[in-house]
């Protein structure tokens, strides 16, 4: 089956820029490593958006109560990042001929 190897249109430029970079140096023979591709892209968008934000409005804010809270975004950051490195993983890109892409379960 053979797929297209066009950015979903979703995409921002992180996400596209890491696409087209892991297609120029990776084969993908099933159809769901795309999808998981995609995912990640996904998450370099989100990642990228959230820091902008936070950037603009700081990292912390003072609530109703006059209490110190953390942005929202860093918690979308933080979040994304670790589906990032999961979903790469998934992917077994940094892993030259990977048996399976999570490490020896411990029970």
């Amino acid at each position: 089956m053979t797929r297209t190897k066009q950015a979903p249109t979703i995409l921002q430029k992180p996400g596209r820029k890491f696409w087209k970079q892991i297609l120029s140096q990776y084969g993908f023979e099933e159809v769901h490593h795309y999808e998981l591709l995609g995912q990640a892209c996904g998450c370099l968008d989100r990642i990228d958006v959230a820091q902008k934000v936070v950037e603009v409005e700081g990292s912390y804010y003072t609530d109703r109560f006059q209490q110190p809270k953390e942005h929202p975004g860093l918690k979308t950051e933080r979040d994304n990042k670790i589906l990032f490195a999961r979903l790469l993983r998934e992917l077994c890109l940094d892993v030259e001929n990977a048996t399976a892409s999570r490490p020896t379960p411990l029970y």
